[in-house]
């Protein structure tokens, strides 16, 4: 475990442990922002490279381990006062609430952290408040999954009861479909994601068109920023390519969508920090998909900047030290992200944006991969295989989806199959 200064600290400031960066390509901005509101000493697992312009300092630990996190934040450098403690990485939000709970600083119970990252126990909470949600069913074999299935009635989703992303999530329109997805559920895998014995989730396959929110939370008030509107691909493995955000979406005023949200959020006891949940809206109201204890990610909240003029990351650091957060709107006007797959598995050459032919309302168009790097596309793997993105911002969702179909044509991605270089998909 090493610490480093790397900067003097702007006393006017708030000082914000972060835990982990995440992936620089889908993370920078977040880092950016939050060091132009805050002092952020980092958290992470080896020696910063790009987070470096941005930070006070940082120590290396191991940050799956909350105790030696705990230990750490306990030895900083006695001139360093942490306001606030701060993290978007799913898979360590938990340990990251058993450190804010040591340190004595704003957050919500790990306990309670933890009925987010459970999706089962999501759901009895859910259920013992009577939250609208789907039907869902624990399962530990194929017997069992087939025999959900058959209680709930096709088709179901069947999926991983703590991974995130889609992996391992299928829709299953009959019985002979049951084995093939309970088999994809149930070898997914992330790094530092519990492993249990049942590991399967059957659930009643909801229709209605997807969203999600993030929310700040500070003392149990809800101070809703973002609606994203959902566009999934590669069915029926629900790939998310692409968001739609309006900043005046009118979710954002449907008493009975907040409604659910404000029950849902009750019944897991999460009242401080910020949730990205995702529901459906069904014929009978919107129900709740799952909640997650952090900000979006796929940009999301990057994409919510550009739409509606909230600042995430300022969001971030004041909702981390119990302030209420400013979310009024500057901004009126719908964005977009869209993301780029391959046709087929492939191995990159090259990717090349013609950048004087991109539409003025083209945002951001960017490469995601480096030469060399595989890409397998669903269910083989998910949003590691996508090769570059694109965020509009138009007057209309219409305008956007015009506007990133002329866009996607100045991007060319170049590649070798799979098969050529004798790699098996």
């Amino acid at each position: 475990m090493t610490s480093q200064h790397q900067k003097s600290n702007s006393s006017h400031l708030p000082t914000i442990l972060l835990v982990t960066t995440g992936y620089h390509l889908y993370r920078e901005y977040l880092l950016k922002m939050v060091a132009e509101h805050s002092n952020i000493w980092l958290f992470l697992d080896s020696p910063p490279d790009w987070q470096i312009p941005y930070i006070l300092g940082y120590t290396v630990v191991d940050t799956l381990d909350a105790q030696m996190m705990i230990d750490a934040a306990r030895n900083l450098p006695e001139d360093v006062k942490i306001d606030g403690v701060l993290c978007w990485d799913e898979i360590r939000m938990v340990q990251t609430a058993k450190l804010t709970q040591a340190l004595g600083l704003p957050g919500t119970n790990p306990e309670y952290v933890a009925r987010c990252r459970d999706k089962h126990l999501t759901r009895r909470f859910l259920t013992a408040s009577r939250v609208p949600q789907p039907t869902s069913i624990l399962v530990s074999s194929l017997d069992e999954a087939t025999q959900a299935a058959e209680i709930i009635g096709y088709p179901v989703i069947i999926k991983p009861r703590a991974l995130g992303a889609s992996y391992g999530v299928s829709l299953v329109n009959g019985a002979e479909e049951v084995n093939t997805a309970f088999e994809h559920a149930k070898t997914a895998t992330e790094d530092g994601v519990p492993v249990y014995d049942q590991r399967v989730l059957v659930e009643e396959y909801m229709q209605g068109p997807e969203v999600s929110i993030d929310i700040a939370w500070v003392n149990g008030v809800m101070y809703p920023m973002f609606v994203a509107r959902k566009i999934t691909g590669f069915f029926p493995y629900f790939e998310e390519i692409g968001h739609i955000v309006h900043s005046h979406d009118p979710l954002l005023e449907d008493s009975q969508f907040l409604s659910v949200l404000q029950q849902a959020h009750q019944a897991v006891g999460f009242f401080n920090g910020i949730t990205h949940t995702e529901l459906r809206l069904t014929q009978s109201g919107a129900k709740i998909v799952e909640i997650n204890a952090r900000l979006g990610g796929d940009m999301i909240p990057y994409v919510g900047w550009f739409a509606s003029g909230i600042n995430p990351g300022q969001v971030a650091v004041a909702v981390a030290c119990g302030h209420k957060p400013n979310i009024e709107k500057t901004h009126k006007s719908v964005a977009a992200i869209h993301f780029l797959y391959p046709e087929y598995d492939a191995i990159v050459d090259s990717v090349h944006i013609n950048h004087a032919e991109l539409p003025a309302s083209v945002d951001v168009a960017a490469s995601l991969v480096t030469p060399g790097q595989k890409l397998l596309l669903p269910p083989a793997d998910h949003v590691s295989c996508r090769y570059a993105y694109l965020i509009v911002h138009r007057d209309t969702a219409e305008d956007c989806t015009e506007t990133i179909e002329l866009a996607v044509q100045t991007v060319t991605l170049k590649t070798r199959h799979l098969s050529t270089v004798g790699v098996l998909s």
